[in-house]
């Protein structure tokens, strides 16, 4: 008997979901920082065994959409509540659950199969744990409630063993050895956003989108060349920087990243472009891989 099915993370911003999913595919395939609304994507990673196949799906966080960009976002979120074998509802110790009443609710009557992970159990106490367990159950009675730490990698096999357990009779839909649908250019852009996630403040993370120029793979090197679009000409000067210092930090810790993520050596040029308001563009978030309406 061979077990598959699609199982799809959803949760509020910042509460572990992108952790969860690279400790349950043992892979870094979703970008992680303590900011909100790091992930953009659906991002799927499968985990394949003799006789199972798990397609994990990472999602943005749910938000109230302020501009198209959100909207694309948010429509990743809504498609992942319909489409999912199993639903993974990411909760933590320390948010309000009723940010996404909503979404919970739209859960509740969804009838697919969930599971609760309480992530960040190692901030809290045992009664307090109790606490949010018993709220949970009531919130979604169908649901199975799963504490864990995704950071600390506290109770994933228990999690992964409850997924086994819901997941539907059926054929594998990838070849095993697959491990994500998307393309080593979609993780050299994800990793450069990741860097200026890390190392700018306030709007410019937001206000900045990746597109990989060139990518080509020669035995010994990959060469990679990307554009960093952003929303104004001043965030311009703050990414580049005094004498191009900014960009260049950014550059150095993406090369190295990616470096370990290919297991090769990498050459990476960086430019920068003003697209205007890119983030209520229909046509350029097309061309970003955003689907509008």
């Amino acid at each position: 008997m061979h077990k598959s099915g699609f199982v799809n993370i959803i949760g509020n911003p910042n509460v572990g979901k992108s952790t969860l999913m690279n400790a349950l595919v043992g892979e870094k395939l979703s970008i992680i920082t303590s900011k909100a609304q790091t992930t953009r994507h659906r991002i799927m990673g499968i985990v394949s065994g003799k006789e199972f196949q798990i397609v994990y799906s990472d999602t943005p966080g749910i938000l109230k959409p302020a501009y198209k960009l959100q909207e694309s976002m948010m429509k990743f979120v809504t498609g992942a509540l319909t489409d999912a074998d199993i639903i993974l509802y990411v909760t933590d110790t320390v948010e309000q659950g009723d940010r996404s009443s909503e979404v919970v609710e739209q859960i509740r009557c969804s009838g697919i199969p969930t599971i609760v992970v309480i992530n960040k159990i190692d901030l809290t106490t045992p009664e307090a744990l109790d606490t949010l367990v018993e709220k949970w159950q009531q919130e979604l009675p169908q649901a199975r409630i799963v504490p864990a730490s995704a950071k600390e990698h506290f109770n994933i096999e228990g999690l992964f063993r409850t997924v086994l357990d819901l997941l539907p009779e059926g054929p594998a839909f990838y070849p095993k050895e697959t491990l994500t649908d998307k393309t080593l250019r979609f993780f050299a852009s994800e990793i450069i956003r990741e860097k200026i996630l890390k190392f700018y403040d306030k709007e410019i993370p937001y206000c900045t989108e990746i597109v990989i120029e060139s990518y080509k793979e020669e035995p010994a090197i990959d060469r990679i060349a990307a554009t960093i679009y952003v929303a104004r000409d001043s965030q311009k000067g703050i990414l580049i920087g005094h004498k191009g210092e900014k960009l260049k930090r950014v550059g150095k810790a993406a090369r190295e990243d990616m470096e370990e993520f290919l297991g090769k050596k990498v050459f990476l040029e960086l430019f920068v472009k003003v697209s205007d308001d890119w983030r209520n563009n229909p046509r350029q978030l097309r061309r970003f891989g955003y689907e509008q309406e």
